[in-house]
């Protein structure tokens, strides 16, 4: 099982990135995201762009829904996985029109482009 993160999405948080010259980081607490390891805030503290994972978002996704898949996909614990901007992936997907399909095992995450999904998907 895969989780995808649309482009459209991911590429601001990967210019803030390379904006703030910092690190992104894969997050998984409430609901599945990746962030800039620096970046804006928004006044309650969250980060203002983030780029969640398709079905895990919080403020649009049932709660049961988010959370199973994630639980399904990345296990129970909480995390964040910080990874470095001028990984390859990472600079397709800033300068392509692809997704990012992320996958996990209890030792590896593994994550490649693929082409963009149909609107509404």
């Amino acid at each position: 099982m895969t989780v995808r993160f649309k482009g459209t999405e991911l590429r601001p948080v990967l210019a803030e990135a390379a904006a703030n010259q910092c690190r992104v980081i894969l997050v998984k607490d409430q609901g599945v995201y990746f962030m800039a390891e620096r970046g804006e805030s928004r006044p309650d503290g969250r980060r203002k762009t983030i780029a969640y994972a398709v079905g895990c978002n919080p403020d649009v996704d049932a709660f049961d829904d988010w959370w199973e898949l994630a639980r399904t996909e990345f296990g129970g614990d909480d995390f964040g996985e910080f990874f470095d901007l001028q990984e390859r992936v990472f600079t397709r997907i800033l300068h392509s029109e692809d997704d990012l399909e992320v996958s996990a095992t209890a030792t590896h995450l593994s994550m490649q482009p693929v082409s963009a999904a149909p609107a509404g998907h």
